[in-house]
């Protein structure tokens, strides 16, 4: 009866374990509907205007800071965004996976990358590995305020007018649809040209020219810090709502995997009665025989 109360007591223990998978799973799922509106409902606004600055910067006579490269720098800033909290499966590990190898690309090339670091998850990971940080924060959680961003984008145009910077990396969770999310390293600054798209049939080349309305200075004054921010802020969006859907996920599985075992201890439990009551009508049986 011994193993019969010790499958009872681990069925029991998988159960309220269960129960608690399932309430998270829940719990994620209401989160990732409110970060997926304000993740979406930014998107199209980021992905034009950054092509739009994307087309702008290969104009010769246009001349900005952030749309040019500092080649005499040495430095740069790895921005890194993982999470504060666990159970979201691989989320973290494949973003800093991604984050270290980018690292080390930069070390190659003569650059010294100066690390920052989003979330608890991250901060431990390097404090662990021995990583110096030069700026950690561990207050965003469901989302973050385009204020907080903008402030973070601002020391960072700072730093790349001042000749201090040879570019700034965000590495972040790229949120494609609930099914697809994949770790991406994206240069903010400095701004890059739009890549020519390979035509299917031989066209001749045509130069585009802009009329700028007010002047081109006036305009791309506040159009590229405005596409600086708003790219960074849909950099952490899409991190955000990535760790939903990948905690969300990790729950279910977690949910699924502890029904399967709760049903697996069942015929374990089946079993075990089942062989304790036939010993008992042995031992019944014997004891008649011996009577007689």
């Amino acid at each position: 009866m011994a193993k019969a109360r010790a499958i009872v007591k681990r069925r029991r223990a998988v159960q309220n374990i269960r129960k608690i998978t399932s309430t998270m799973q829940l719990i994620a799922t209401a989160r990732f509907q409110k970060c997926l509106q304000r993740a979406m409902a930014s998107k199209p606004y980021t992905a034009r205007i950054v092509e739009m600055l994307q087309t702008l910067s290969g104009q010769a006579d246009i001349a900005d800071p952030l749309l040019r490269p500092n080649a005499q720098a040495q430095r740069s800033i790895l921005l890194t965004i993982t999470s504060n909290r666990g159970l979201c499966g691989a989320y973290n590990a494949t973003v800093l996976r991604v984050a270290m190898q980018h690292y080390a690309k930069l070390l190659e090339q003569q650059i010294t990358p100066l690390l920052e670091m989003v979330g608890k998850k991250g901060v431990n990971f390097c404090r662990f590995l021995g990583y110096e940080l030069a700026e950690t924060i561990t207050d965003v959680e469901d989302r973050i305020a385009f204020s907080r961003v903008a402030e973070i984008a601002e020391r960072y145009m700072r730093g790349y007018r001042e000749g201090e910077l040879a570019r700034v990396d965000v590495a972040f969770m790229r949120f494609h649809s609930v099914a697809v999310q994949r770790p991406a390293v994206v240069q903010l600054l400095p701004i890059q040209p739009a890549e020519p798209a390979e035509p299917t049939a031989p066209t001749p080349r045509q130069e585009v020219e802009f009329d700028f309305s007010p002047p081109p200075a006036q305009l791309l004054a506040a159009l590229i810090p405005e596409s600086v921010k708003i790219h960074l802020y849909q950099c952490f969006n899409d991190a955000i709502v990535s760790e939903q859907v990948s905690r969300m996920v990790a729950m279910k599985a977690a949910t699924d995997a502890g029904g399967d075992m709760i049903r697996h201890l069942t015929r374990e439990y089946n079993r075990a009665r089942q062989s304790q009551i036939t010993l008992e009508l042995a031992d019944i049986v014997g004891g008649a025989e011996a009577v007689k």
